[in-house]
């Protein structure tokens, strides 16, 4: 590439220094005015962006260029001092620096507030901050805030006793006065009642007390001189700075030990653990009211020219513009001495400007609105934060990238599988740099305009250092949605003509790409360590397998297949003609290119001293494999050469594998182009038992008809029997189709090779339509009688059409929300990589033949690449098969599928004891490599991108089926959803809610379960603080009906059940633990029972069909129950879709659900009760405390719902990245709790290789 010139160089270097460059954890903090005036270059004073006359910034306005820098590199604003030699100067004439302009990016300017404003964020996030410190809501804090209220700051309680003894002594006098001038009793009275009051009111004075205009007037004019009151931000102010937070929190910790209700406790534990926060982190609550506010760099909030002589300008503009014009008329408000009134306007005015500047939606109903013809509200510095448009998830997590094209695609079936074609337009500007380079170096231009000029005129020189470079040169090719890790692949670019990028057929699967107008986008790596990643990682040679199953994702499809079974068909020669016999393989070839025979032909050939029954074809595509994959026994369909093609991988080099597979997908459209197979409408076979079928179903819905008329049937009912009935006219019509398919045509060959189209389009196509559903789902019980063959009537026309629609809209709504899942469980599990080789993890996890049924899963893809934890032997020969500690091969793994024991254990990510990820031995294969995982592996990632992707392809799959009546994964995803969040769904099963016994009540009348259990009750005895109590009982101790357990010389205290004593609160309360007989009752209308009269149940058992409550079914059978239950469930979803997915990747999810705990006892570590926080920072908390004397934290396990998991992780980047980006923001500036950039995101964010993989800095980072 051509080299950079000298002063973009001192520019980078310069740049450089100031970049801080190996740092471990980032920390935010609220920043103090006077930080906020140390960054800042200057004050903006003046409202003006650029001069409309000159296009210049306008001086000590928001594009300032003393404050923010030169406009021109290397020069002042004036132009006394140009060009680099000046570099560092200031110009004496117009005070700009002479230096770069990029500066523009990084200077901050700051606007002095003439009054203060509360920051919004602390104000009203919740909980709000200011709010905690204050203990007082947000509603009490807005009245003051915003100019409703006035706000009591401090009460002189020396002169408010002084007024009251006062108050009291001319209060006697003056009664006595009356009393002895024998006034009337009604002057006596008033003067009562008016002393009362004003005692009342005195009494009332305490601070932080809210007062209204008119109270306020008058409390000054009777009683200024005992309290101070104070309006607006100023007066909040005052109040967080009087705060002592130590003290505050000395007598919260009192308060909390008194206190009982656990409501209380919370609220008074989360207002003990943010004021620890401001101690700890030293910043002072006084900071959360501004009195200076930053200018964010003006290049972040640009003025853009457009075409015309107008101007696009950021929206912060328009609100630092509202703030200064409001902060200018306030001070000159001040300078007039303005009466009070108009500066509390104006004062209110400004709170709000700025509100609207930080974050403009958080007040709804005060959003600011643009002044331009849509009157959109504006968008503020949050907005500009958060959402997918927001600075983290469009510009720090995802960047563009130069040097990168985008175009349709078309096949290029002469393509080897690691080659793409690239059009050669596109290659010559996305390589422009490189031959310019070259040119240069070759002498044949001199610099870079001229190389430019050159290869924009594409002369022969050109085109010839375009192939040298092509050759040594990769390309990425990308294709969105990127659902798996296989949307981007590395391909070596073949020049083409044309503008479409060829690619090959079978990388269409990895992508999900075909050729209808998809379009790809291609990437080039430019360093060498990107090419040598490319090269060995994701070049397209290098992903033969899917990640989530470990199968192969380059199986020939569509027309290939089909060529293959066109291939590997035997068909019987002429009549009377003699099977004929060939000595050899190549004499029977060279007899079919002679003519002399059929491709397909029964031929018999000596092959390996054997005489076999084959043909020509079987012959030509055994030659293609690697000896020892096909017996030329049977035809070959999709399934069976998936199977060929997974051994193959399994048992040779990939050299070999992807030679194969070229030369399988030549010869499959070779083969098929010669067969000249193709279908038309005569294709289509006539049903002729379709008629009779049709009528005999039609004299069964007259039957049911003519029942339900005579008060036989309900209507349900009725409806039920008709739709079984057309349902099952519709599987007689199938059989049929299929007892009359020929032996061999075009159709039946095109569905039998499972190369395109099933044998419910076929039988939709030549017999009956069916059955359809409505747009709500339910069954139409009219059924379509055509095929599409014969054509629809009006009628069944607009039947169709509806449940189609239905799909189409579908398809849309539900890719959306499988996109979401997707999100939320790459965010949960980000951070979860191979950190180690063996956790030392003895226990298994025991996987049970039940569950392989329930899941419709085998022994072999549930065992394949795992770790055993068991011995296993052949039960017959007592050989062993497989040692503790050893991966089970694929040939292992079938062996024990044909066994077929009852259970088996095997190592899981779920017993995994690896903090911060999980270790080799637990996890096993790799899938994409079907080889042991490496360290560095994000396996977290790799488990979300399995689950996520085939979830949005069966929602796209709806759309396939046009709306027929079979079940969708349209109940299938939200269920998955539910499962991962942890939240209870409809038709809850009832669970048993201890050990107990059912009486199960079933009649025409009610219908329901009564559980009987023995449940442990206490029976509390406060011991009063005023005397001296003598206890009589011990704890633990078992003591009968009636016993004395305490006795203070009157009063004695007697036990009124039997059972055992529990001490407790330093002796201040006797509780007695007893049993009692309980009853749980459950409604079971509308649901089947699964258990029976009299029967004994376990806690947890289910009682009635449904989905389980996880809290529930973890609460009564603890977590491995839940774990065995979440992967059943989820498996159970996938498989009935007719997707694979492998255990481990579910097994991941399920580890982050339970990776957080609940603080129980903080101990002498910096965690507080009822705080959520991850195990590891938990254990590491507990591994600092230095002195064995210090008492550790002590939590207990939790089970949440991913989205809430991606919120509680130890990383602030990580959760701002993903929701709720202010709460995140603000928690993280006041906890202070460092980011230890240990997860993916985190280092995306800061621009970092991420810590896996080829990125991973092994030893630093464990």
């Amino acid at each position: 590439m051509a080299n950079p010139s000298t002063i973009s160089t001192l520019v980078l270097s310069d740049f450089k220094q100031k970049q801080p460059q190996d740092f471990d954890e980032i920390r935010m903090s609220l920043a103090s005015a006077e930080q906020i005036r140390s960054w800042s270059h200057g004050e903006v004073t003046k409202p003006e962006t650029i001069n409309y006359r000159s296009r210049k910034p306008e001086r000590d306005g928001l594009f300032c260029q003393r404050i923010f820098g030169p406009v021109k590199d290397w020069q002042c604003a004036c132009g006394k001092y140009k060009k680099l030699r000046y570099k560092g100067i200031v110009c004496d004439r117009c005070g700009v620096e002479v230096t770069r302009s990029l500066v523009r990016r990084e200077r901050f300017g700051h606007i002095n507030l003439a009054a203060p404003v509360t920051h919004i964020w602390f104000l009203r996030s919740l909980p709000s901050k200011i709010g905690l410190i204050l203990k007082m809501s947000i509603q009490s804090l807005e009245k003051v805030i915003y100019f409703a209220n006035f706000i009591i700051t401090e009460v002189h309680e020396d002169l408010k006793k002084e007024f009251c003894a006062n108050l009291e002594k001319e209060y006697k006098a003056k009664r006595k006065e009356l009393m002895s001038c024998k006034s009337d009793s009604n002057d006596i009275l008033a003067l009562d009642l008016k002393y009362k009051e004003t005692k009342k009111e005195i009494m009332s004075l305490k601070k932080k007390k809210l007062l209204t205009e008119f109270e306020y007037r008058e409390f000054s004019l009777k009683y200024g001189h005992i309290f101070s009151a104070d309006i607006g931000a100023e007066a909040i102010s005052k109040l967080l700075a009087q705060t002592d937070l130590g003290e505050m929190v000395k007598a919260l910790q009192k308060k909390k030990n008194t206190i009982s209700d656990l409501a209380k406790r919370k609220k008074i534990v989360q207002r003990i653990k943010y004021i620890r926060s401001f101690i700890s982190n030293k910043i002072k609550p006084e900071d959360m009211v501004l009195r200076v506010i930053p200018v964010i760099p003006p290049e972040l909030r640009p003025l853009v020219p457009l075409d015309g002589g107008r101007f696009a300008s950021s929206d912060l503009n328009d609100l630092y513009r509202r703030v200064i014009n409001r902060n200018n008329r306030l001070k000159r408000l001040y300078d007039l001495k303005a009466p009070e009134v108009i500066l509390r306007n104006e004062r209110r005015m400004l709170q709000e400007a700025v509100d609207a500047l930080f974050d403009n939606n958080m007040r709804s109903g005060k959003t600011v609105l643009s002044s331009t013809g849509q009157r959109r509200s504006l968008k503020s510095l949050a907005d500009i934060l958060k959402g997918k448009q927001g600075r983290f998830r469009q510009n720090l997590l995802g960047k563009r990238v130069d040097y990168s094209g985008r175009s349709v695609i078309v096949v290029g079936p002469k393509l080897k599988l690691n080659q793409c074609g690239l059009p050669k337009i596109m290659a010559i500007e996305l390589f422009k740099p490189f031959i310019a380079s070259k040119l240069i170096k070759r002498g044949l231009v001199h610099n870079v305009r001229s190389a430019n000029r050159i290869i924009e005129q594409k002369t022969e020189d050109v085109w010839a250092i375009l192939e040298e470079i092509i050759k040594e040169s990769y390309v990425l090719l990308n294709r969105a949605p990127t659902l798996h890790r296989l949307g981007i692949q590395g391909f070596r670019p073949v020049l083409v003509e044309g503008k479409a990028i060829q690619i090959h057929p079978l990388v269409c699967t990895a992508f999900n790409a075909d050729f209808d107008g998809d379009t790809m986008s291609v990437h080039v790596p430019i360093t060498d360590m990107a090419k040598k990643e490319v090269e060995d990682i994701i070049l397209s040679t290098n992903n033969l397998l899917k990640p989530a199953t470990g199968s192969s994702v380059v199986t020939p499809t569509k027309d290939m297949v089909w060529g293959v079974y066109y291939m590997t068909f035997l068909m019987d020669g002429e009549k009377g003609k003699k099977q004929r016999v060939f000595s050899s393989e190549k004499e029977a070839i060279l007899a079919y290119e002679l003519g002399k025979i059929d491709l397909q032909e029964r031929i018999k050939v000596k092959i390996d001293k054997n005489i076999r029954e084959v043909s020509v074809g079987r012959i030509i595509f055994n030659s293609a494999l690697p000896p020892g994959l096909y017996n030329m026994d049977k035809v070959v369909d999709s399934k069976e050469l998936g199977k060929i093609i997974t051994k193959a991988i399994d048992e040779n080099d990939r050299e070999d594998v992807v030679k194969m597979l070229d030369k399988i997908k030549e010869d499959g459209f070779n083969y098929l182009t010669i067969s000249g197979l193709s279908f038309g409408m005569n294709d289509l076979p006539r049903i002729k038992a379709k008629d009779e079928i049709i009528q005999e179903t039609e004299k069964q819905i007259r039957e049911i008809s003519s029942q339900y008329e005579m008060g036989l049937l309900a209507e349900d009912e009725r409806y039920l029997k008709t739709v079984e009935a057309w349902i099952d006219a519709k599987d007689k019509v199938a059989d049929s189709v299929k007892k009359n398919k020929p032996f061999f045509s075009s159709v039946f060959s095109m569905v039998e090779s499972g190369a395109r189209g099933s044998w419910s389009q076929f039988v939709q196509m030549v017999g009956m339509r069916g059955i359809v559903r409505s747009p709500s789902g339910k069954l139409i019980e009219l059924p379509i009688k055509s095929s599409l063959k014969e054509g629809y009537n009006t009628l069944e026309y607009f039947i169709s059409s509806h449940g189609s629609r239905k799909g189409s809209s579908d398809t849309a709504l539900r890719t959306a929300k499988a996109g979401y899942l997707t999100r939320r469980m790459v965010d949960v599990s980000q951070d979860l990589s191979i950190v180690e080789k063996d956790c030392g993890e003895s226990k298994g996890l025991l996987l049970t033949r039940e569950d392989n049924e329930e899941m419709v899963e085998t022994w072999e893809n549930r065992l394949f690449g795992r770790t055993s934890a068991q011995l296993f032997r052949d039960p017959k020969t007592k050989k062993i098969i497989v040692k503790p500690n050893e991966i089970i091969t694929r040939d292992k793994a079938k062996f024990i599928d044909k066994i077929n024991p009852s259970e088996f254990s095997i190592y899981s990510p779920l017993t995994c004891k690896s903090l911060r990820g999980v270790c080799a031995k637990c996890y096993g294969y790799d899938l994409a490599y079907n080889k042991p995982v490496k360290v560095g592996t994000p396996v977290g990632i790799i488990a979300a991108q399995s689950i996520g992707e085939p979830g949005t392809q069966l929602t796209l799959r709806t759309f396939h089926t046009g709306g027929i009546a079979e079940t969708d994964i349209t109940q299938g995803l939200p269920r998955v959803e539910e499962l991962f969040e942890v939240r209870s769904g409809k038709g809850q099963a009832f669970l048993a809610p201890a050990d107990g016994k059912v009486s199960v009540i079933n009649n025409d009348e009610e219908k329901k379960i009564i559980v009987e259990y023995q449940t442990n009750k206490k029976e509390i005895h406060r011991l009063g603080e005023e005397n001296e109590w003598d206890i009589k009982v011990k704890d633990g101790q078992e003591i009968k009906e009636r016993e004395v357990l305490a006795f203070n010389g009157k009063k004695k205290i007697l036990a009124k059940n039997a059972g055992q004593v529990k001490i407790d609160n330093q002796g201040r309360s006797i509780a007695i633990v007893y049993k009692a007989k309980e009853q749980a009752e459950f409604d079971a209308t509308n649901r089947s029972i699964w258990v029976e009269d009299n029967a004994n149940v376990k806690a947890g058992e289910q009682l009635t069909d449904g989905s389980l409550d996880l809290h529930e079914l973890y609460r009564f059978r603890g977590r491995r129950e839940v774990e065995k239950y979440i992967l059943r469930e989820v498996q159970h979803i996938y498989s009935s879709q007719g997707q694979h997915l492998n255990d481990k990747h579910v097994e991941m999810i399920i580890r982050q659900m339970f990776s957080r705990c609940l603080v129980e006892d903080g101990g002498d570590t910096d965690l507080l009760p009822g705080e959520i926080t991850p195990k590891a920072y938990l254990l590491d908390a507990n591994r600092k405390l230095k002195d064995p004397s210090q008492k550790k934290a002590v939590a207990k396990e939790l089970l949440l719902g991913i989205s809430k998991i991606s919120l509680s992780t130890d990383s602030w980047l990580s959760a701002a990245s993903f929701q709720e980006t202010s709460r995140v923001l603000v928690n993280a500036a006041i906890n202070g709790r460092p980011d230890y950039l240990r997860g993916l995101k985190e280092n995306v964010i800061v621009g970092r290789l991420i810590p896996v993989g080829t990125g991973l800095r092994t030893q630093k980072m464990l």
